[in-house]
């Protein structure tokens, strides 16, 4: 089967070289701040990444609001879709042109839980959805209705969250701990999440990709937090996750039973990137345990900035740029999963 899939990867490597033509006609990104592209930038939050080191590796070694060194994951899945651009973050786009292959429309600190997106004043799932919308009437005023509607069905959406809402909401709230079991948690997030994906069918939507949550429990900043000084993964917390992505296949394989013209893949991010980080000799890395940017253990937005001590000097060895996100160089080998994994998207 592996061998078969990168067959496939290289042929429609071939078709994106020989035609010129991206393998899909739109790429659109919603989530949180592993997506974010730099919406966060015009949001009054705290919550941003548009200062250095940020950005440093990127093409333009400028921050754009991207929380990483360099590029994405998403990034490198539209060149490797055979895109010239990148989505561009929706709130920062005034050229309606720009947005005619695709948008971006994550936020950083954002989840399936509006409360977290709140918490932080990111922009909630919902709101995403919203200027989703205001992006497809742009789209059909250009182009009209046909083959605007032939973008929609035929373009792909992905979709990263649940990191912020257990992370940086549940775990850190003992009321939420004490009156809700991880399991109801969860259950509560998915009803967001269908939520969600009935949302974008109803918009006309028909090829959806949604990441699953990485090893939580495996980030230098939960290591830090919640690892009792131990300094290694936390098995219950990784437990926590590897329910949470049992749940998310059922509800998709549900909204798929209901609506046999869509399509739902479940990116599986959380057995990859675990083995980034725990074997990461066998990938190209030396350190998985701290992230690039200053101590590496915590730091993330306003706590990784230019003046950081101990910020490493090259981060390709790094898994982790700061103490919640991978650095460019495990972005690259993630995102070389995700088209594999999703394949049944574009064909």
């Amino acid at each position: 089967m592996e061998y078969f899939r990168h067959v496939l990867l290289v042929l429609f490597s071939l078709v994106v070289f020989i035609n010129g033509d991206p393998l899909v006609p739109a790429l659109c990104i919603f989530g949180d701040s592993v997506m974010d592209a730099g919406n966060n930038n015009h949001l009054n939050t705290l919550l941003r990444a548009n200062f250095l080191p940020y950005g440093r590796d990127f093409i333009t070694h400028k921050p754009t609001g991207r929380f990483c060194n360099g590029k994405l994951a998403a990034d490198y899945t539209a060149e490797l879709l055979g895109f010239e651009t990148y989505p561009p973050p929706y709130l920062s786009t005034a050229n309606d042109t720009l947005l005619l292959t695709g948008a971006n429309f994550a936020s950083a600190g954002s989840g399936y839980a509006d409360q977290t997106a709140r918490l932080y004043k990111a922009i909630s799932l919902p709101r995403q959805v919203k200027h989703y919308r205001k992006w497809q009437k742009s789209v059909v005023s250009i182009v009209g209705n046909e083959r605007a509607n032939a973008m929609f069905s035929r373009g792909i959406h992905i979709l990263s969250a649940g990191s912020s809402d257990f992370l940086q909401n549940y775990y850190i709230n003992p009321a939420l701990r004490k009156l809700y079991k991880p399991s109801k948690i969860a259950d509560y997030l998915l009803k967001s999440y269908h939520t969600f994906i009935e949302s974008l069918y109803g918009l006309g939507v028909r090829r959806i990709g949604v990441t699953t949550l990485p090893p939580v429990g495996c980030l230098p900043a939960a290591i830090t937090l919640f690892g009792s000084g131990h300094n290694e993964c936390i098995h219950r917390i990784n437990r926590d996750a590897v329910m949470f992505n049992n749940k998310l296949n059922a509800t998709s394989q549900d909204l798929v039973a209901s609506h046999p013209d869509l399509k739902v893949v479940v990116f599986d991010v959380y057995h990859p990137l675990l083995g980034l980080i725990t074997k990461p000799s066998d990938n190209g890395f030396f350190e998985s345990r701290r992230g690039c940017c200053g101590t590496g253990i915590v730091e993330t937005s306003l706590l990784c900035n230019s003046r950081s001590t101990g910020t490493c000097s090259n981060a390709t060895g790094y898994v982790f740029w700061d103490g919640f996100h991978p650095s460019e160089a495990a972005n690259q080998i993630l995102a070389q999963s995700l088209l594999e994994q999703g394949l049944g998207l574009i064909s």
